[in-house]
């Protein structure tokens, strides 16, 4: 069966509204709120725009698709989940005498 056009043009068309509406909504939030809080100018959409650019870059993945989970991370609850009730509170306190909490 042959896939319908309409659904590809349909599915690029999301993700490029979603580029272009995200830029909207940050310039009129930077409008309406923090030029009110601090006093500062006003910014247009470019600005905007340059400025969702930024942010992806320094916070990450441009909002698409989720951060892998740390390969050992399942490992490690499950092997505490394993644990005897003595062992977990051993552990526990092990931490809490690291990290200065006792």
């Amino acid at each position: 069966m042959i896939p319908h056009r309409k659904s590809k043009k349909f599915f690029l068309l999301i993700p490029l509204s979603i580029l272009l509406l995200l830029p909207l909504v940050i310039m009129l939030l930077w409008n309406n709120i923090v030029t009110d809080i601090f006093g500062i100018k006003s910014i247009t959409y470019p600005q905007a725009m340059g400025l969702f650019v930024l942010s992806r870059i320094l916070f990450g993945n441009f909002g698409f698709g989720s951060r892998p989970a740390p390969p050992f991370r399942k490992q490690g609850q499950n092997r505490f989940l394993d644990m005897s009730d003595e062992e977990k509170n051993k552990m526990m306190q092990e931490w809490k005498k690291r990290s200065g909490c006792e």
